[in-house]
């Protein structure tokens, strides 16, 4: 798989997260639902692009950015938050939205291409099944990122990031 090690400053990300599961793959059903609800039935796409003028984050370049992060009480593997975001404009934050904080790391950052949701989840899947145990870095414990770029999420062609924070064995 190909890839590139990069570190980025901290940053804050606003949005709206959501509990999920990893059980029986529920993760990668649920979060399109989660995406199709926020951005079309309560216009919270309209909301983010309003915060950020439709201008790439500074940070990562994204006009959006899923967001995969253990809840800090969590003692369940299988339970995650995941939001729906993108960063932090310095402006007042609507009412109703979540802030999550994504730390300082050095990431792994691995290229999607293809129609979302599928291409970027395959993407995901190889970094954990095939990468991880290849390499000698593992999971660094802070918010894993879906890097969505400027472009159509539904061509053949759109190209996306996942960021993994990492940390060597």
């Amino acid at each position: 798989m190909d890839y590139k090690i990069i570190e980025k400053p901290a940053f804050d990300v606003v949005g709206k997260a959501r509990k999920f599961t990893t059980v029986n793959g529920e993760n990668f059903v649920k979060i399109p639902q989660f995406w199709d609800e926020f951005v079309n039935n309560e216009n919270g796409g309209k909301v983010l692009m309003e915060l950020t003028r439709e201008k790439p984050g500074p940070v990562t370049g994204a006009v959006e950015l899923g967001i995969c992060y253990m809840p800090e009480d969590s003692k369940n593997m299988e339970e995650f938050i995941y939001a729906i975001g993108v960063e932090k404009p310095n402006k007042l934050v609507p009412t109703g939205l979540d802030i999550v904080h994504i730390p300082e790391a050095t990431w792994a950052v691995f290229e999607s291409v293809g129609p979302m949701p599928k291409a970027i989840q395959e993407v995901t899947v190889k970094i954990f099944q095939e990468w991880f145990p290849s390499t000698g870095y593992e999971h660094a414990p802070k918010p894993e990122l879906e890097v969505y770029l400027p472009g159509d999420p539904d061509s053949p062609e759109y190209r996306c990031q996942v960021w993994m924070p990492i940390i060597k064995k």
